[in-house]
C-alpha cells in the first residue's frame, strides 16, 4: 500500500532541497557588494588536504569593498592565497602577514550581465530539479493506479497529482523570486 502523502511529502522535500542548493549557488555569485560567501567555499590546500576556506579561516567583510581573511594558523596564509587565485574569482588578495585583504573592484556593466545571465542559468537548472521531482513523483503516483493492490482510486491519484503540480508551482515562484532578488543586487551600482 502506497501512502500518499508520505509520497508528497517526499517530493516537497526533493523540491527544498533545490532551493537550498540554489541559495548556496548564489551565495558564490559576485555582486557589487563584498560578501563573506564570495570566498568561504573557495577550496584551500592545508595540511595535506583540500579545505573549504571557512574551515581554515574567519571571513569577514569590514568594508563594502573590501573582505579580509584572518587565518586560524597564520602558516596556512600562502596556502590561502593561492586558493583564492586558483578560484578564478578574478580577485587579488594581498598579505601582511597576520590577515588577507582582498579588495573587490567595481563590476563592469557587461560583467554584470554575464553574471545576471549565470543567475538566470542557475534558476534555471534549480527549476528542471524542481519539474524532475514532479516527474518522479508522478511516475510513482501512475504506478500506484496500475497496481491493484495499492487500493488507490482514480480520484485519489488525480488528486495527488494536482497536489504535487501546486508544489511545483509554489517552488518555480520561490526560484524566480531568488533569481529576480539576486539579478537586482548584481545590477545595482
Amino acid at each position: 500500500m502506497i501512502d500518499l502523502d508520505e509520497l508528497l511529502m517526499n517530493s516537497e522535500e526533493h523540491m527544498e532541497k533545490a532551493i537550498a542548493y540554489l541559495k548556496h549557488e548564489m551565495q558564490g555569485v559576485r555582486t557589487g557588494r563584498a560578501s563573506p560567501g564570495l570566498v568561504e567555499f573557495v577550496k584551500v590546500e592545508a595540511y595535506g588536504a583540500t579545505s573549504d576556506l571557512r574551515q581554515i579561516a574567519m571571513v569577514s567583510a569590514p568594508e563594502p569593498s573590501q573582505l579580509m581573511v584572518k587565518p586560524y594558523d597564520p602558516s596556512t596564509t600562502q596556502s590561502i592565497i593561492k586558493g583564492i587565485q586558483n578560484a578564478g574569482l578574478g580577485l587579488n588578495p594581498m598579505s601582511d602577514g597576520k590577515v588577507i585583504r582582498i579588495n573587490i573592484p567595481a563590476l563592469t556593466s557587461e560583467r554584470r550581465g554575464q553574471l545576471a545571465n549565470n543567475v538566470k542559468h542557475m534558476g534555471e537548472q534549480a527549476k528542471v530539479a524542481v519539474r524532475n521531482a514532479r516527474r518522479d513523483t508522478n511516475k510513482e503516483l501512475d504506478a500506484a493506479a496500475k497496481d491493484k493492490s495499492a487500493h488507490l482510486s482514480e480520484d485519489a491519484v488525480k488528486q495527488a497529482k494536482d497536489e504535487v503540480q501546486q508544489l511545483l508551482k509554489k517552488y518555480e515562484a520561490k526560484i524566480d523570486e531568488l533569481t529576480a532578488q539576486k539579478t537586482a543586487e548584481i545590477q545595482q551600482v
